[in-house]
């Protein structure tokens, strides 16, 4: 059996943390890694102390914002970030797994706080129903390395 790359691992990591998430709309889990070792965790939900969305609100989940988004969640890229802010962790250079593209707001902060390489699963855009990957396009646009996650096909041949 091959020896999974740090990639997969990584992907398959932030896809279990995903189910860890609250939201009732969407699961997303991050994982953010500097060389090859991982340096901080999050998922998306409400910041700690406050609301389980699918405790408190099971069939809607929480109250909409003006614009139409969780009025309480935090998403994973924040969580992590934040996570390794709060522990001093420095995230200059580091690389971001997250199963759904980075939204417009957290591509902003990626983009600030250092990060060099984003790898994501699935698509913000058709999640949200808009045309353009605005987060991703603008990462690209100052120079972050973005890749749409595709899992390699093992084969089965001798």
């Amino acid at each position: 059996m091959p020896r999974p790359s740090f990639d997969e691992i990584y992907m398959h990591l932030a896809e279990q943390l995903a189910q860890r998430s609250h939201c009732v709309k969407m699961k997303v889990g991050a994982v953010l890694t500097k060389d090859t070792r991982i340096i901080s965790l999050g998922y998306n939900g409400p910041p700690a102390g406050t609301h389980n969305c699918d405790e408190e609100w099971p069939e809607t989940g929480c109250p909409r914002d003006s614009k139409g988004s969780c009025s309480l969640a935090l998403h994973a890229e924040q969580n992590a970030i934040l996570y390794a802010a709060k522990n001093k962790v420095d995230m200059e250079g580091s690389t971001l797994y997250v199963t759904l593209a980075p939204c417009i707001a957290c591509a902003r902060v990626i983009f600030s706080i250092g990060i060099k390489k984003v790898i994501y699963k699935d698509s913000y855009a058709e999640y949200k129903g808009i045309g353009i990957e605005e987060g991703v396009e603008f990462l690209k646009k100052f120079g972050v390395e973005v890749i749409r996650w595709k899992k390699k096909r093992v084969s089965n041949r001798k």
